[in-house]
């Protein structure tokens, strides 16, 4: 994730930056980390368990290789996703959620149901690869 100081909203506000230290806001950050085109997708059915690339890209059907390479890459590089190849002709590769990657699922939940609530006060239905939390208590309940 590129690394964004302060906030953009708070520049020249005298929280933005106390004694010279460099601050960062947390929504920002959040939406960074999970804002990509099909980063929410690739973490929420993830936390069903490990998934092969090949696996991945039959679920994310927009997205071409490359692209899915590179938000799988990024997830990695921020600490959300974990990447294990295996030493197998032809190589094996899993993606899996790290402990950071798993915490964010509480988030993601609570965008589902809002955006759930959103489309039908609006008379719209969903219709999403993302799959409806399965309970409140913050686990997949796979």
């Amino acid at each position: 994730m590129m690394e964004k100081h302060g906030c953009e909203c708070c520049a020249g506000h005298s929280l933005a930056e106390p004694d010279g230290v460099k601050t960062y806001c947390p929504v920002e950050t959040t939406l960074g980390l999970i804002g990509g085109k099909y980063k929410a997708l690739i973490v929420w059915r993830l936390m069903e368990g490990p998934l092969r690339f090949s696996q991945l890209s039959k679920i994310v059907k927009c997205a071409s290789p490359r692209m899915l390479t590179r938000q799988l890459r990024e997830l990695e590089a921020d600490g959300l996703v974990s990447r294990r190849a295996y030493a197998e002709v032809p190589v094996r590769v899993e993606y899996s959620l790290t402990r950071m990657g798993e915490s964010i699922y509480p988030i993601l939940s609570a965008m589902y149901r809002w955006g759930s609530g959103y489309l039908a006060e609006q008379g719209k239905s969903v219709g999403c690869a993302m799959r409806p939390p399965q309970d409140e208590a913050g686990g997949f309940g796979v």
